[in-house]
């Protein structure tokens, strides 16, 4: 089973995802890790996720999402957002362009998750609800995530919309 969690920030996404999965998982973090962002908030964030995951469970931290989606056994990608936010970074992407991204969404959608057997649950932010964002990269990333979500949820056998800790089921 593939699922795609997705709702606002500190919805309960997080935190959903986590039931939906037994055994010995491997949770994907492709966000910064606190040695590339020593912002206080951001290492309090981590740290209580990582606190409430089962000891059995495995933190794979990597932008590499095709890599560690193969990696076997149950997996949870915790977020697309942030993954996404990696890519633009990366590759110096955040002014044009979104043909780069575009690909490596490709990649990671149409080669990895397809030929995924074991059961894999992906969280992502839903952006597109809010204000228009001022500023041109605040735009560009709403429209990609909007688009790596659409690719997600096609790819995904069930879509979860967490709203204030409410599951609906898409």
């Amino acid at each position: 089973m593939k699922v795609l969690v997705t709702g606002g920030v500190r919805s309960g996404k997080s935190r959903h995802a986590e039931t939906l999965l037994t055994g010995a998982v491997t949770y994907v973090a492709p966000g910064p890790t606190t040695a590339e962002d020593p912002d206080p908030d951001w290492a309090a964030r981590l740290a209580a996720h990582r606190a409430r995951r089962p000891a059995a469970w495995t933190t794979l931290e990597t932008r590499d999402l095709a890599a560690a989606l193969g990696t076997p056994g149950p997996v949870l990608v915790d977020c697309l957002g942030t993954w996404l936010t990696g890519v633009l970074d990366e590759r110096g992407l955040w002014e044009h362009g979104s043909d780069e991204v575009t690909a490596a969404v490709s990649g990671l959608l149409d080669d990895a998750l397809a030929v995924i057997h074991d059961d894999t649950v992906l969280v992502t932010n839903e952006v597109g609800l809010g204000v228009v964002p001022e500023h041109r990269s605040g735009r560009l990333f709403r429209d990609l995530l909007g688009l790596v979500n659409q690719r997600a949820a096609a790819a995904c056998d069930e879509v979860h919309l967490i709203v204030a800790g409410r599951v609906l089921r898409l």
